[in-house]
């Protein structure tokens, strides 16, 4: 049952995202006071591109600020001769993004903006994208968060194209069908807007492995459930070591896998007693696992159902997960024809298969072995 929920929540997602009218965010209004937040442990060789791709957007009073967290290497000199405001932290037993940016928040306290924008240090801001957010922000005093795409690096196999899609599935179409009904999304790390009472007051030094996501759970409890904004676009690409790459996703998807056992009885909780939509939403939301874990999950059933067909003679369980497994691919199949086909092609998509099961180890070390600290992935 508790599969047949999470598969029709990413349906019903996915049909809204590539059926429903497109909604615009509105960015017409008042323009409040922003400082953009740049975290950044040890991105020199990355820092000018993303300070390059901000800089043109900022008005006369805008602050860019750059946190050089725990750096060994050039990052503040360069975001200083970027022209960017360089603040230095120094902390090694405190490591990781939420505790550079509760030291942004208290620095900037002495002459607080009406919104902060959060940009990760290796990526890139879309033209426009930070009015659009200031403005959607300013006039509905809450967060919102810009579509954030994840690109494959040059001359990238088919895994982690599949990769890519596997994300713009997470980060754009599902929340682009909970925008679409008026609902909130996830925070995503970067291309997160605040106003600075809600920022300010947020418990942002939790050492949480995916604060990101902590955080809009925390601001949905609130009443203040975060905005997508698909208008806005913030992009990076995936690191190109395989090194890297497994880092990154055990940080991602192991924090994923512990935000769902810890934070989902409890939402779920909140949300019934308080009768919030927007709570039950976000918990509906985050009870989806990463797809390829969700795909392992219905074949796992599926064979355990038709084992089951033919001790007991019982056709219930395998009829029940067989039209699971059949709305779980109608939905990789709509998220691929409208929003895939540019990434990979339906061929290499085929190789998703493969891309779950090289994906167990990563799974199995949850329960083992599960990352539980911040580590920076190694981009080369």
């Amino acid at each position: 049952m508790l599969l047949m929920l999470s598969v029709a929540v990413l349906f019903i997602e996915v049909l809204l995202a590539v059926t429903k009218d497109e909604p615009h965010s509105e960015t017409e209004g008042a323009r409040g006071s922003l400082a953009i937040v740049v975290p950044a442990h040890n991105e020199a060789s990355m820092i000018a591109a993303t300070l390059r791709s901000i800089l043109p957007e900022l008005g006369a009073s805008d602050r860019l600020i750059v946190v050089a967290d725990n750096c060994s290497d050039e990052t503040a000199a360069v975001a200083t001769t970027c022209g960017a405001e360089t603040i230095v932290r120094a902390d090694v037993t405190r490591r990781g993004k939420g505790f550079a940016l509760d030291f942004a928040i208290r620095h900037l306290a002495r002459a607080a903006p009406d919104v902060v924008i959060v940009i990760d240090a290796d990526c890139e801001v879309a033209p426009g994208s930070i009015d659009r957010l200031l403005r959607l922000c300013t006039s509905t005093a809450r967060p919102v968060q810009a579509l954030y795409l994840m690109h494959s690096p040059p001359n990238a196999g088919p895994l982690t194209r599949i990769a890519e899609f596997a994300w713009a599935v997470k980060n754009q179409v599902r929340p682009l069908g909970a925008h679409r009904l008026g609902l909130s999304c996830q925070l995503m790390g970067t291309g997160m807007a605040f106003p600075w009472a809600c920022i300010s007051a947020a418990n942002l030094a939790s050492g949480h492995i995916v604060e990101d996501l902590k955080l809009g759970l925390d601001l949905t409890r609130t009443g203040t459930p975060p905005l997508f904004c698909p208008e806005a676009k913030v992009t990076s690409t995936f690191p190109a070591s395989n090194e890297g790459i497994q880092s990154q996703r055990a940080r991602w998807e192991h924090g994923h896998l512990g935000a769902i056992t810890s934070e989902l009885p409890r939402l779920y909780i909140d949300a019934f007693a308080k009768r919030d939509v927007q709570l039950l939403a976000a918990a509906l939301d985050l009870s989806v696992p990463p797809l390829a874990l969700l795909a392992l999950q219905v074949t796992a059933v599926w064979f355990a159902s038709l084992l089951f067909y033919f001790a007991a003679h019982s056709a219930v369980p395998l009829t029940l997960i067989s039209i699971v497994a059949a709305l779980f691919f109608v939905s990789v199949l709509m998220s691929w024809v409208f929003y895939g086909r540019h990434i990979i092609s339906f061929g290499n998509l085929a190789l998703a298969a493969l891309y779950a099961l090289w994906k167990i180890p990563l799974y199995a070390r949850f329960l083992v072995a599960r990352q539980v600290s911040w580590v920076r992935s190694k981009r080369d």
